[in-house]
């Protein structure tokens, strides 16, 4: 084994960490060295906008990706559904870990009644805030930025009825509260629950480490979830869910997909069964499925009120 040490580029938020560090032991158990650069990103900084008001659907991964040509870092760990569906030019996906829990959970104070009647629900991301209105029309969504622990924070600072989360995130740095309910309804980001490694296409050596991590099921379902959003040319922040799950017995992948108006009126569904040989174009289909149905105009909608994608 070669003596270079792998450098694991990392935001420097508790979850963040916990995902870098996950990625260096399982890389120092098949003999690497590594060492973790914790780099600071704009959407850590700039707390006081929307996401979508920044105009940047890769907003977490650009600072690590320009740290990673600029040759400071060797890999990046990001949450898979915060990456753009195309990668700067130069890095490549070296890996996708095995998926975590892909539901949204709501985070609530103890007391469930205001599902009943009003209530305030917080979330920054526009597919929980879409989804949550279509289900609940009567009830006020309002933003909520913040890594996660400060997230939680807000959440017991505020009047709010409760906030949605990831619950991967949660159970990842153990911060996920009694006091919550899986939302089974809310279909997730696409790639949600996943965690993956990037790194420079030109590094071999760094590229065939990284490669015995990756998980091959939640390659492909969450190759199929970021078809479908690119297809609808769909950033990570407009109001798009995906889900596809692997079903060993039928050997078959079952995908749902989800496009929404930003006040949740307007909700359009697809549902496919696909045998896992015609995998490769099920995301493209159920995608195309969507905008024949109504979902052309809501993406022009969509796109007078979203900044552009800079990525």
């Amino acid at each position: 084994m070669t003596e270079k040490i792998i450098r694991i580029g990392t935001r420097d938020s508790e979850l963040a960490l916990w995902q870098a560090h996950t990625v260096q032991k399982k890389l120092n158990d098949l003999g690497y060295k590594t060492e973790i650069v914790a780099v600071k990103s704009q959407g850590d900084i700039i707390l006081d906008k929307p996401l979508y008001e920044l105009g940047i659907t890769g907003i977490f991964t650009k600072t690590l990706d320009i740290a990673m040509i600029n040759g400071q870092v060797d890999i990046a760990v990001h949450s898979m559904k915060d990456v753009p569906t195309a990668l700067p030019i130069g890095i490549v996906q070296a890996a996708v870990l095995e998926r975590a829990n892909v539901l949204d959970i709501l985070v609530h104070k103890g007391n469930l009644e205001f599902l009943e009647s009003n209530g305030i629900i917080a979330t920054g991301s526009l597919r929980r805030q879409a989804q949550w209105l279509n289900k609940y029309p009567n009830h006020t969504v309002v933003d909520l930025r913040g890594n996660v622990n400060t997230r939680m924070q807000k959440l017991k600072d505020n009047n709010w009825s409760g906030a949605v989360f990831a619950a991967a995130g949660l159970e990842r740095i153990n911060l996920k509260p009694e006091t919550f309910i899986d939302l089974d309804w809310m279909i997730p980001a696409p790639a949600q629950g996943a965690m993956i490694v990037v790194a420079m296409g030109n590094d071999n050596f760094t590229i065939d480490a990284v490669s015995q991590l990756n998980d091959i099921e939640t390659e492909i379902c969450t190759f199929i979830e970021r078809q479908f959003l690119r297809t609808l040319e769909g950033g990570c922040t407009a109001p798009i869910g995906a889900l596809a799950k692997y079903n060993e017995s039928d050997d078959v992948i079952k995908f749902q997909g989800v496009l929404l108006s930003l006040d949740g009126k307007q909700k359009i569904e697809v549902n496919k069964l696909v045998p896992i040989e015609e995998w490769k174009k099920t995301g493209f289909h159920a995608a195309q499925e969507i905008l024949e149905n109504g979902g052309n105009e809501i993406m022009n909608e969509l796109r007078k009120h979203l900044k552009p994608n800079v990525n």
